[in-house]
């Protein structure tokens, strides 16, 4: 019992001393273009650090091209680890390889895992947050399954601090719960701009809602991806979006917007 408890200890002390070191020094960030969100951010995204992104209800694929977007910023190049359920596919589709070109992104640095469950699926992501000639793994999970509760949200946080990966977690049809998460955001589909006659589509736009930060204030805004220049940045006509208050659940915010 004293040896376990004695290592228990250590890696009590283990964890106490890598988040203080996080918050003693500024985490290396990347600008996401967006000038707003990025000086919320206090001058962009955190690499090395696990960032989760909500679909609201059923912007599934609109939370997917976000997270692509945020993937495209902090690779610098490098490969990137894709890890979805078996299942995932049958539920909102395939990854499509024509579709992070035409985000801007080269689907030759893309690896994809199908994992059988959500065990394998975190065993998998944490693998992979291991090997620092990484950029950035995705770990997509359906539901709200109980494996991924505070403690594996924290072993995954460890591993992104001790290689330097980015860990991004997309997270569909499920609620926000405890974690170590250094953001997360809400995201939702946003009204494209009429375009010219010869465009056939708008440049992709988000509504995305920054509902943690932990080094900073919250926000939300209209964020417009450039795919030529692979960076977020201020739609020409968009309007400020209004804060959602601190003190109110995400499940009371849905169940107003719907009622």
């Amino acid at each position: 019992m004293s040896a376990r408890m004695s290592t228990l200890a250590q890696l009590r002390g283990r964890i106490e001393r890598l988040e203080a070191g996080a918050d003693a020094h500024a985490l290396h960030r990347v600008a996401l273009g967006h000038a707003e969100a990025d000086a919320t951010l206090c001058g962009g995204l955190a690499r090395a650090a696990v960032h989760e992104v909500f679909a609201e209800g059923h912007q599934g694929a609109a939370a997917t091209g976000f997270i692509a977007g945020l993937a495209g910023r902090v690779t610098s190049r490098r490969p990137l680890v894709w890890v979805r359920q078996d299942f995932s596919e049958i539920e909102s589709g395939a990854v499509s390889m024509s579709g992070l070109v035409e985000l801007g992104l080269d689907p030759r640095r893309l690896v994809t895992v199908r994992a059988a469950d959500v065990d394998a699926a975190l065993r998998t992501a944490a693998d992979a947050l291991a090997c620092d000639a990484l950029g950035a793994v995705v770990l997509e999970v359906w539901g709200e399954p109980r494996q991924l509760d505070l403690v594996a949200s924290r072993k995954l946080t460890l591993a992104a601090q001790a290689s330097g990966v980015t860990a991004l977690l997309l997270r569909l049809a499920a609620v926000p719960q405890p974690s170590t998460a250094e953001t997360r955001w809400i995201v939702r589909a946003a009204h494209s701009p009429p375009s010219a006659p010869w465009h056939a589509w708008g440049a992709p736009r988000f509504d995305a809602e920054l509902a943690r930060n932990r080094h900073g204030p919250v926000g939300r805004w209209i964020m417009e991806w450039k795919c030529d220049a692979c960076l977020f940045s201020e739609p020409a006509n968009s309007q400020p979006l209004s804060a959602t208050p601190a003190h109110r659940p995400h499940q009371a915010q849905v169940f107003r917007r719907s009622a």
